[in-house]
C-alpha cells in the first residue's frame, strides 16, 4: 500500500467514527436516574434521587438494584445517569461513559465482599 491509499483509508475511518451515532445522557445537576432500554430501543429515563455525587448516584442505584434482587429480579445489569454521564453497573463495580456507546472507564470497583470503593482505596 502506498501512503496516499493508507492516507485515504485512514480519513475515510476517522470520517465513519465522527458519524457514529453517540446518544447522551441529561445533563440535570444532582439529578440521578434509572435509565431504562425501551422495546424500540430508545431510552427511558426515571428519576432515582437528588444526589451530590456520581458516587452516591451509583449507591443509589447499587441499593436499588440489590432490592430488584431480593424481590426475586434477575437484572445484574443496570443503567443510570448522573450529569452527563451515563452509569453502568455491572459485576466488576461502576463504569462511566459521556455517551451510550462510547468507551466506558472505572468509576467504582467492587470489594470483595461485594461493596462498591474508589479503586485504590481499599488496601490489597
Amino acid at each position: 500500500m502506498t501512503r496516499k491509499t493508507l492516507f485515504v483509508l485512514a480519513v475515510a475511518v476517522l470520517a465513519l467514527t465522527a458519524c457514529a451515532k453517540k446518544t447522551k445522557p441529561p445533563g440535570d445537576a444532582g439529578v440521578c436516574y434509572h435509565v431504562v432500554q425501551q422495546k424500540d430501543g430508545s431510552l427511558k429515563y426515571n428519576t432515582l434521587v437528588k444526589a451530590p455525587s456520581l458516587e452516591v448516584c451509583a449507591a443509589n442505584l447499587e441499593a436499588m438494584r440489590i432490592k430488584f434482587l431480593m424481590l426475586g429480579g434477575n437484572q445484574t445489569d443496570i443503567y443510570g445517569a448522573y450529569q452527563s454521564n451515563f452509569l453502568f453497573l455491572v459485576k466488576e463495580g461502576v463504569m462511566t461513559s459521556t455517551s451510550l456507546e462510547g468507551p466506558r472507564y472505572v468509576a467504582l470497583v467492587r470489594t470483595g465482599d461485594g461493596r462498591l470503593a474508589i479503586p485504590g482505596a481499599m488496601p490489597r
